[in-house]
């Protein structure tokens, strides 16, 4: 008798998302389908496709949990996904599922799938479930079918993650030790201030950290309404809009408009964009806040433009003035941290970011991407695997080639942004970066850091990498020390990286990683590191 096991996908909320992705997710179950017959396996579809709505996904909380009610509590159970997808619609399901899990991914930058299978798996180690994961742009490669042979007779997979091991903190340069020590120190007794714009985007239960895990740290949350953000802009006037405009203008900074708001980013939509940056400084100077994240999706997207222009500019110390509504200049000088998606695990590291980089007097510019795919090329006569960081939109200015003068603002893909607005887009400049994750599991804050190079690849290549992404989005071609494509995405706990560029980068990784441990993160060193 043919043993029968079970697939299940989730997908987003937003329709037209799911219609335009299913096409991809429908090749891939079909390929996945074939290749667990070879087993003499049947894979078998856990709910219907939904004709009359086009696509075959659970896009919402509840249908996951009805979907998972039918589903038998012990039966070895597949996640497959090809497309970016809200955790939340499965977590229900699998965390109280019994049987082995498996959750897998088409290597394909297409649509954000990695992203995706990231997210859910980091929300599966926060939330204590057993699971394996494994990736494939073909499904025909040995990696693939011998992970895949292993977790059908034995319920795991055994991925080497031996470029994992933990600080000790004694092995780090003293100086760097003993500043990251008192920057750790200082935070505790001073205390900062996280200003939340509505917790939880798109279901990223990896991007919460509790409040009993958090304030340890000395580290609060100031828990903001997104109705609060939208009411503020309407207090600012198109005049003072229209400076912060003429600024990035006068920058260089490239805006590709047009006239239907559709289709194309107008002149209204970044108006509204900068009346955001403006009502999210102010709000941040009323609450004192040292960091803020607005989550933008769900809850903005049917109300004003996107976020993202806003929040690359805060990142960025290098930015339009801000002054409060009786002319005082806000945050003069400094960045205001943004933590793009309100992912508090990317929060708490732009914070650190920020007062060690600055301490030691590095631009503090900061920014979290998605891991969003990469392949193998050939760097100067040697093959090295090289990343796709992208986001959508939230990345500074200095982190790009050309600084604003090499960048562009394009109008968000219409799938994801209604409204529309326009991204912050430019390629990562050469050279040497941070690299890092917070993280939750087994109840406690980790994080796993080390170095990657920012590579340029000449133009072409460059393009061909746009086009099988985001072309809206910014993007970094990184090279991650030491670590392997499946070592990397075996071990990442999080959809997200965080990064930060460093002159002197062995020495602001020892004291970025002195300060996490003297907070209590449980620090890991990740990959090839100079004398540690």
């Amino acid at each position: 008798m043919q043993k029968e096991m079970f697939l299940v996908t989730s997908g987003d909320l937003r329709l037209a998302a799911n219609q335009i992705c299913w096409p991809a997710q429908r090749a891939l179950e079909e390929k996945l389908t074939g290749v667990f017959a070879d087993y003499g396996i049947a894979l078998r579809r856990a709910f219907p496709v939904n004709q009359t709505q086009g696509h075959g996904f659970i896009s919402s909380q509840r249908m996951g949990m009805d979907v998972f009610a039918n589903i038998p509590a012990d039966a070895p159970l597949v996640f497959a996904t090809a497309a970016w997808q809200y955790t939340h619609h499965v977590l229900p399901g699998m965390r109280f599922h019994r049987g082995p899990i498996l959750t897998v991914a088409n290597w394909s930058g297409q649509w954000p799938g990695l992203v995706g299978l990231l997210n859910l798996n980091g929300s599966l180690v926060k939330a204590g479930v057993e699971f394996s994961s494994i990736w494939s742009e073909s499904f025909e490669d040995s990696f693939f079918l011998e992970g895949l042979k292993e977790w059908i007779e034995i319920g795991t997979i055994r991925h080497d993650v031996s470029h994992v091991r933990s600080l000790n903190l004694a092995s780090l340069p003293s100086q760097a030790r003993h500043l990251g020590q008192q920057l750790g120190e200082t935070l505790r007794t001073k205390k900062a201030i996280l200003g939340v714009f509505d917790e939880g985007c798109m279901g990223m239960y990896n991007a919460i950290i509790d409040d009993e895990i958090l304030n340890p740290l000395g580290v609060f949350k100031e828990r903001l309404s997104q109705s609060a953000l939208v009411a503020r802009m309407r207090t600012v006037t198109d005049q003072e809009a229209e400076h912060i405009r003429k600024w990035l203008d006068n920058r260089g900074l490239r805006f590709r408009t047009g006239t239907d708001e559709s289709k194309q980013l107008t002149d209204s939509q970044i108006l509204s964009q900068c009346k955001m940056y403006i009502a999210a400084t102010r709000i941040a100077s009323d609450f004192s806040c040292d960091a803020i994240g607005i989550q933008y999706q769900q809850g903005l997207k049917d109300m004003v433009p996107a976020s993202d222009l806003v929040e690359g500019l805060l990142n960025n110390p290098d930015r339009p003035p801000v002054y409060s509504e009786e002319g005082i200049e806000l945050y003069p000088g400094n960045a205001l941290p943004h933590f793009n998606e309100v992912d508090e695990g990317a929060a708490v590291d732009a914070l650190v970011t920020n007062r060690c980089w600055k301490a030691l007097g590095l631009d503090p510019s900061t920014t979290l991407h998605d891991v969003r795919w990469g392949e193998m090329l050939d760097i100067n006569g040697e093959s090295h695997f090289v990343w796709v960081l992208q986001i959508s939109g939230a990345a500074p200015a200095s982190h790009f080639r050309g600084g604003y003068a090499g960048s562009t603002s394009e109008r968000q893909p219409a799938m994801y942004f209604p409204l529309g607005g326009g991204s912050l887009k430019g390629v990562g400049r050469a050279g040497e970066i941070v690299w890092s994750r917070v993280f939750v599991e087994g109840g406690a804050l980790h994080a796993d850091i080390g170095r990657g190079t920012v590579v340029e690849l000449p133009e072409a290549e460059t393009e061909r990498r746009w086009r099988e992404t985001t072309y809206e989005w910014p993007m970094v071609n990184a090279i991650l020390h030491g670590i392997s494509r499946d070592a990397f995405m075996a071990r990442h706990r999080a959809n997200h990286i965080s990064i930060a560029y460093a002159e002197d980068p062995d020495t602001a990784l020892a004291v970025k990683a002195s300060m996490m441990a003297t907070l209590g993160i449980k620090v890991h060193l990740c990959g090839q590191l100079n004398g540690l």
